[in-house]
């Protein structure tokens, strides 16, 4: 009979993360119990270590190898208490055996979230796993006289054979390092190199705990025999652990982490040339270092001889295709003939790239060095260089000219920004006194004249205006607020001035120095009230009368600088206001794919140059750009403390279209997608690693520009601080104590808007408007068809649970369902019963479905939805009118088109509107006697249900109420019932309306 081929299953259990503290001393001592297809395994404990790593890799049998893919491998992670007593639970892994894939050398390591037993575990972390599987191949046909021997013993006899072997020798060397632990202390610190060979092959450690014999014997045998094959595959393939599905920075201690643990390392090649020393230089010539490696070459700045360059050059190692680097020195002499420019070599040296060293931070920078330059006219010629292999984590990464962003380190670097400190300047005018209306010609009539006047302020580019007056007098009187908004550093003035309507002239102006205005940070405090002098202009200072106001800047408030549905900052504008940070915001900028081209290069064929743009609370930041990729790597990681946990990170990306052309020729950098994050929607401590599709909106339709890779992480330094946000309201206290109006509020967000943009576009490298306009979203007020639908659909969404509900107590009312029915009738007999167990029985009917809803939330999706955005419905000619400016481009008949469309939407909206008001007119007529006779009949039904409910118990008219409402349907009519037909002959305004 032919052997059949056996498959063994091996998961290799790496490391977890961020487990919850169970030992009661702030740590947990963690090991893993492996179950599948009835076999179980054991891992080593690691004691004390909230970041354990075990290494260690477990082997099963797979018995049925077609059934595999229907059985689960579950993994129980416990925290060991070596005291004899049960073991606490950390969490739980469930893997289905349809995802297992079969070994070799891209077997993924994929990090795992730990799971609840139950609801009320407290479980958090994640663990890391390789899930593979093996096929072994029958061997050839065994002689006669084991022809009843399994495939797999000859196999394992040596082993086992080798293993008690071993087993005996250990056992010697145990007591011994017993007995040393007891004199000296641990021995793994005198033992280093031992120390290190027992974690890279997750050994069996020399004196395990008594709980590691739990297991039996063969498969620790047959475990210990796989960690020992496997320690040289180990070491040759410790660079893979990074990164397959969910990559990640291995850390080289469990103790702390490294920086730039969400996103991968890019391995780059840095250059430093600092200084040449030229032997005998040419007086005329200007020297300069060129690169060389494979295709790419890289020059530095030209100076003269003998001075220095510190230059730093990074090339991504990945896109190399040399295995040397060549430094040579390069003389540049002008020949005035031929206005040309000879050069002439100075000398080289060159590297290996094998030989060259690496270097990981926190290591102290690489100290640069004199080499000696070889080739003609190079004698006694020397350059001081440093070369070294780092990542993008590296200090010089910043400055560095950079191979992948084409070098040009102001165009395409990575910068951070700041949005400036916005301030309320609320201007108070109060009066004006000796005013010279005369002052410029003469009144014929000053009797007649009943001169109009008003106050114009003007900050910077913002101009607003009093209401104006009509005055007897010279003294007119406004108190009237005027609220600007003021940017650090602050515009010098704010200009007042006095016009007189009637006749078109300014009676004079004031300027008041910002610098110099009082600052409030609440209501209780007064600012001072000041008179300027008015004067007629710059040239003639003459005086034409003065001005009473209070000015002030207030910092209680939150300037609001972008939609009031997205903000990431609500903090009050005074420094001393702010609480502290509850938590901290880790965002990873890994990469994008598979995106499309909006620009074409040499005329030929298309590019994208991508860089990325997040923007949480005041601080804004922008990936280096990535030249002509389609599939560019970022892995960029930022922070951000977070104040508030309902706030909204923005993340956008842009293709640069900036970076080869002067100001004056700029174009627009084009957008090609964003998404946003509320924070209040992540789970703390917690890595989300995604990849999310990029939408954008253009007048031919929406269009997927591709797909973006981030990971983040929101880590909570206060649990209490944390829930208590949730009780606090969303803006400062001023917002609500001395509240601005709704469509004042708007106004001075778009200036706000104006403000960031303005002074964003003057930074350097520039964050272009069309950049901060996007993020901001300055053009959601302005109409559009589509989104107009889009929220009446999410209105409708949102009533369509409340029909719902109506349609379950109508079903229950028409007897639909008898049993359900019945059982509402039990229900409503024991209420009526019972009416102080109504409360007690609804706040435990929804924790109940609250809780158990919890299994089957959903994933929290960051990406720009269309179906909520009503982009698959939309039409053509409505996304040309939402693209459409202000005043309108297009002809009159398409515009006429468009006027009728949006009257007749606006029409069914009137109706609308016309009949809730009619309700509400109804109810008010029965109150006001507008008839009668209706508001008589409801004066007596009145009159008749007070005493009737004084003689009848309430209860009793509850149960006769309900039973009456819940009838069988033999016992209803068709029509109406009396009470709404009795509200609906109520008399309405409608019918005085013209």
């Amino acid at each position: 009979m032919a052997a059949k081929c056996t498959r063994k299953l091996t998961v290799e259990i790496c490391n977890a993360k961020n487990l919850m503290p169970k030992d009661g001393q702030g740590t947990a001592s963690a090991y893993v119990i492996v179950d599948f297809d009835g076999q179980r395994r054991r891992t080593n404990t690691i004691f004390r270590d909230l970041n354990p790593q075990w290494d260690e890799k477990l082997e099963f049998l797979v018995h049925d190898i077609d059934a595999m893919a229907a059985e689960t491998l579950e993994l129980n992670v416990y925290n060991d208490k070596k005291t004899g007593k049960r073991s606490t639970f950390l969490g739980k892994v469930r893997i289905s055996g349809s995802t297992f894939v079969k070994s070799g050398d891209d077997v993924p390591l994929v990090y795992y979230p730990l799971e609840k037993r139950s609801v009320f575990s407290q479980i958090k972390g994640e663990i890391s796993l390789k899930v593979s599987y093996v096929d072994d191949e029958p061997p050839p046909p065994p002689a006669p006289e084991k022809s009843d021997a399994t495939p797999a013993a000859p196999t394992e006899e040596k082993p086992m054979e080798e293993e008690k072997k071993e087993d005996k020798k250990e056992d010697k060397p145990a007591k011994e390092e017993k007995k040393e632990e007891e004199k000296k202390g641990s021995s793994e610190e005198e033992k280093p190199a031992e120390k290190n060979a027992e974690v890279a092959s997750a050994a069996k450690p020399p004196t395990p705990p008594p709980s590691s014999t739990e297991v039996d014997p063969p498969p620790i045998a047959q475990q210990k025999l796989v960690q020992e094959k496997s320690v040289s595959a180990d070491h040759s393939k410790s660079m893979e652990i990074e990164s397959k599905l969910f990559r990640k920075i291995s850390s080289v201690s469990s103790e702390r982490r490294i920086a730039f643990d969400l996103v991968d390392p890019m391995p780059f090649l840095y250059i430093r040339v600092v200084k040449a020393k030229i032997s005998n230089p040419d007086v005329d010539s200007s020297f300069c270092a060129k690169l060389v490696i494979g295709t790419h070459s890289v020059k530095t700045k030209s100076v003269s001889a003998n001075t220095e360059w510190d230059q730093v050059f990074a090339f991504d190692k990945e896109g190399l295709n040399s295995t040397s680097v060549e430094v040579s020195i390069r003389a540049e002499k002008k020949v005035a003939e031929k206005d040309t420019t000879e050069e002439t070599s100075a000398g080289t040296v060159c590297f290996d790239l094998q030989e060259v060293p690496k270097r990981v931070p926190p290591d102290s920078p690489l100290a640069p060095q004199w080499y000696s330059l070889e080739g003609e006219c190079s004698q006694g010629n020397d350059i001081m260089l440093s070369v070294w292999v780092g990542t993008q984590a590296d200090e010089a990464f910043q400055e560095a000219w950079q191979s992948d962003s084409g070098g040009l380190i102001h165009e395409t670097r990575a910068s951070v920004y700041l949005s400036p400190k916005l301030w309320y300047l609320r201007l108070t005018v109060i009066q004006t006194q000796d005013l010279q209306l005369g002052s410029g010609t003469p009144d014929p009539e000053p009797k007649v004249r009943s001169p109009e006047l008003y106050v114009k302020a003007q900050l910077g580019a913002q101009l607003f205006k009093t209401s104006r007056t009509t005055i007897g007098s010279i003294n007119p009187t406004w108190n009237e607020d005027l609220v600007f908004v003021a940017a650090e550093p602050f515009e010098p003035f704010l200009i007042l001035t006095v016009e007189d309507v009637t006749n078109g002239q300014s009676i004079g102006h004031a300027k008041v120095q910002v610098a110099t205005m009082d600052k409030r940070t609440d209501d209780k405090s007064e600012p001072r009230s000041r008179w300027f002098n008015l004067i007629a202009d710059e040239a003639n200072k003459a005086y034409t009368g003065r001005i009473h106001v209070r000015v002030c800047l207030e910092g209680g408030y939150h300037v609001l600088d972008e939609a009031a549905h997205v903000t990431s900052d609500v903090r009050a504008t005074a420094s001393h206001l702010a609480k502290p940070p509850i938590g901290l915001l880790e965002v990873g900028i890994r990469g994008a794919t598979n995106l499309l081209p909006v620009k074409t290069k040499d005329g030929t064929r298309g590019t994208a140059d991508a860089y990325v743009v997040a923007k949480y609370g005041p601080k804004w930041v922008r990936t280096r750009t990535i030249l002509d990729r389609f599939n560019p790597r970022w892995n960029e990681q930022y922070t951000w403390d977070v104040y508030d946990p309902c706030t909204v990170l923005t993340i956008g990306v842009f293709d640069n279209a900036r970076y080869k052309h002067d100001e004056a020729d700029a174009k627009k950098d084009v957008r090609l997608g964003k998404l946003r994050v509320r924070l209040s929607t992540l789970d703390t401590n917690r890595l989300y690693v995604g990849t999310y599709s990029l939408m954008v909106l253009l007048p031919t339709g929406a269009k997927k520009m591709g797909e973006i890779e981030i990971a983040m992480r929101f880590s909570c330094s206060s649990w209490i601080s944390l829930i208590q946000a949730y009780a606090n309201p969303m803006l400062p206290r001023m917002h609500y104590v001395k509240p601005l109006g709704s469509a004042q509020q708007d106004i001075l967000r778009h200036c706000a808007m104006r403000i960031v943009t303005a002074r964003l576009a003057r930074s350097e490298p520039a964050l272009g408007q069309e950049v901060v306009q996007f993020m901001l979203d300055t053009d959601m007020h302005m109409w559009s068809m589509r989104r107009s639908k889009a929220n009446w659909f999410r209105v409708v969404g949102c009533l369509s649970r409340a029909a719902a509900i109506a349609r379950w107590i109508d079903g229950i009312q028409t007897w639909t369902h008898p049993p359900t029915t019945v059982l509402v009738h039990i229900l409503l007999v024991a209420v009526a019963l019972c009416p102080h167990l109504i409360l007690p029985t609804i706040c435990m009917y929804a924790f109940l479905i609250i809780s158990l809803r919890f299994r089957y939330r959903q994933r929290p999706s960051f990406a720009m939805d269309p179906r909520l955005s009503y982009l698959d419905v939309v039409g053509p000619d409505e996304l040309d009118e939402e693209f459409d400016g202000f005043p309108s481009a297009r002809s009159v008949e398409q515009v006429r088109v468009r006027y009728d469309r949006l009257r007749a939407v606006a029409g069914r909206a009137q109706t609308l509107l016309g009949d809730i008001g009619a309700q509400g007119e109804r109810l008010e007529a029965l109150f006001n006697w507008r008839d009668p006779r209706a508001t008589g009949i409801f004066v007596v039904v009145c009159l008749l249900a007070s005493l009737m409910f004084y003689a009848v118990p309430f209860k009793a008219f509850m149960l006769a109420f309900g039973l009456y409402y819940l009838r069988h349907p033999r016992f209803r009519h068709d029509m109406p019932s009396l009470p709404i037909n009795f509200f609906r002959r109520l008399p309405p305004q409608s019918d005085r309306i013209l």
